[in-house]
């Protein structure tokens, strides 16, 4: 299955996370509004801006099925990566904004004991937002997607953020009411992390970051091509979802220009055929070793 392919189901992936995402927000908001709990509520919130959030991966997924053009010889597949940048502003924005409310609660105190009803919300919100992860996590694995992935983190946050509003609401019933916005401030705070996760991430991806241990299985595969003498350097760095290697190796100088050309071609394949590398350069130099 070819990047486009990919792509095209991590769309699909999208979609079905905006549909969760507004029926969630929308029943959540309502109830918490109605059987007056702050941190369902702030939960509701949270699903909003997932709605937003999902809907920025899908839009980048699209931009990167887009082919190569004179402007953008490398593709289009970046975009994916900038969607996740986009989705953690808005996140950020909204788990401040549901801090300074909880805060507010917390200053103000509450008197009002959230009811049964807006506890259970809360569990199922919980279950279907941890069933979302699963699905989101193996599909990004699937199809090596850095903005499914992100999406995957913020639905299981998002499971935490639900189950701590299901017990905020039965401590309220437990005749402990100031626990409910304290549980929204809570939620706050891990709306703010998971951003803040996210925005590490995608900005490490677009300023060409790549992990050095990441660099570990290339250069296994090319220790394994008897025909190279040793591997002089080796860069990568993402392209969205895609990985572009750049290497140095070095042969017998005794070979010919065509026969070192070879060797460069039987280590481009290896890294391609195991580790489903979109683009590897290979510079071949004669072994100076004497």
């Amino acid at each position: 299955m070819d990047r486009t392919d990919n792509l095209k189901r991590g769309e699909k992936g999208a979609i079905i996370n905006i549909a969760a995402y507004i029926t969630l927000a929308v029943i959540k908001l309502v109830i918490g509004t109605l059987y007056h709990s702050e941190a369902l509520r702030a939960d509701g919130l949270n699903n909003g801006t997932d709605i937003v959030a999902s809907l920025a991966v899908l839009i980048g997924l699209r931009i990167s099925q887009r082919p190569a053009d004179s402007d953008h010889p490398y593709g289009h597949y970046r975009a994916e990566t900038i969607s996740s940048l986009i989705a953690s502003f808005i996140m950020m924005a909204v788990g401040i904004e549901v801090l300074i409310g909880g805060g507010k609660s917390i200053v103000s105190g509450t008197t009002e004991t959230p009811s049964m009803i807006a506890a259970w919300t809360a569990l199922g919100g919980a279950a279907v937002m941890y069933s979302m992860y699963m699905y989101n996590k193996r599909l990004a694995a699937s199809i090596k997607s850095q903005a499914l992935l992100a999406a995957a983190k913020d639905s299981r946050s998002d499971a935490f953020v639900s189950a701590g509003a299901f017990v905020g609401v039965i401590s309220a019933q437990l005749h402990l009411p100031w626990i409910d916005p304290v549980t929204a401030f809570i939620i706050g705070i891990i709306i703010c992390k998971t951003a803040w996760d996210i925005f590490k991430e995608a900005s490490h991806s677009l300023t060409d970051g790549f992990y050095l241990k990441d660099l570990e299985p290339y250069k296994l595969t090319v220790s394994k091509v008897k025909t190279v003498n040793r591997l002089k350097d080796v860069r990568a760095r993402y392209l969205g979802s895609a990985v572009h290697i750049e290497m140095v190796i070095t042969v017998d100088p005794k070979l010919s220009v065509e026969e070192g050309h070879n060797v460069a071609d039987e280590v481009e394949n290896a890294i391609k055929n195991e580790h489903d590398v979109t683009h590897v350069h290979v510079h071949v130099e004669p072994d100076d070793i004497k």
